[in-house]
């Protein structure tokens, strides 16, 4: 009986290859979103609006809490988290063939995984199409050592391309928080968002409002001079949670050029009383619990994971 591939064999194979090769990556995301509970999506619909501010001051604080907590910078051509977070380490690779990759520790809270800090010259552009950005974020899933995690927050480049799109494709139970400036302009731009999520099945878990009038560096109080409620008005329209407004601050920029991030820190400045509370209100919505109950096959037991791998409580 003849092949169904028939001339064609080397290729039949080179697919055959390929697919076993999809699987077992599959089955490596599988493992390593097994042991996370929340997976956070920062989105925006444009650009500049702060999102990467409020992705790594989220991280921070979350890590700060206690959790474990995991950073990763899917924007691909502008990943900034690196800097932002002033880290200068450089990947190791894996001693053996299965061993995984160890993300850059921030500290004993915060594992951090950005395309930057792989690559020998910082400041090289990174001119990639679709399948290789695809295959790059699942390889942060798949090839890194992120363990067990309370929060894995995920900073997406703006808009709804490639980046956005693979994480939602590659990561179930995903939920996004949308950041958008009270301007109409973002305003139209993070409709397309809102209706992304909605079309790929990702729940929000709210909207955040940055640069909300601006706090005076001379009296520390916020002026309107630059509009505000546009966020709260959009959550309202979509029926959606609103997290807070958070006020421009000069000290915000100073802090992120000197990888010091501000909105995370314990200094007396309104913006920072808005972050604390929208960090609050996305831990109420999301707690860290264990995931549920699941069965032990061998003896029909019902077993819970309790975050440390054991699985060793029984009901």
């Amino acid at each position: 009986m003849s092949h169904s591939c028939g001339g064609a064999s080397s290729s039949c194979g080179s697919n055959e290859s390929q697919q076993a090769a999809l699987a077992q990556q599959d089955n490596a995301i599988t493992r390593s979103l097994g042991k996370i509970k929340n997976k956070i999506l920062v989105m925006s619909g444009k650009g500049g609006v702060g999102k990467s501010t409020v992705s790594v001051n989220l991280a921070l604080s979350l890590a700060k809490k206690g959790y474990k907590v995991g950073l990763m910078d899917v924007d691909i051509h502008g990943p900034d988290v690196i800097r932002m977070l002033n880290m200068t380490g450089t990947l190791e690779p894996p001693q053996s063939e299965n061993e995984l990759v160890k993300p850059l520790m921030y500290n004993g809270n915060l594992k951090v995984v950005s395309l930057e800090y792989m690559m020998r010259d910082r400041d090289e552009a990174i001119i990639w199409r679709g399948p290789l950005k695809i295959q790059a974020i699942r390889q942060f899933v798949a090839d890194f050592d992120w363990g067990e995690l309370d929060y894995l927050v995920i900073d997406a480049p703006p808009g709804t391309g490639d980046e956005p799109l693979s994480v939602a494709q590659t990561i179930p139970l995903l939920k996004a928080i949308v950041v958008t400036t009270p301007q109409k302009v973002a305003l139209a731009d993070v409709r397309k968002s809102i209706n992304f999520c909605k079309t790929v099945n990702v729940d929000i878990v709210g909207v955040v409002e940055n640069m909300s009038g601006f706090v005076c560096p001379h009296c520390n109080k916020t002026v309107d001079i630059f509009k505000s409620g546009g966020g709260e008005q959009i959550a309202r329209e979509f029926d959606l949670p609103f997290l807070g407004r958070v006020p421009m601050d000069p000290k915000v920029v100073i802090a992120g050029d000197d990888g010091k991030p501000f909105l995370s820190s314990e200094e007396d400045s309104p913006s920072v009383a808005a972050f604390t509370k929208i960090v609050d209100g996305v831990e109420n919505r999301m707690p860290a619990v264990s995931p549920l109950p699941l069965f032990n096959a061998a003896g029909g037991e019902k077993v819970a994971d309790c975050g440390c791998g054991c699985q060793s409580h029984k009901n």
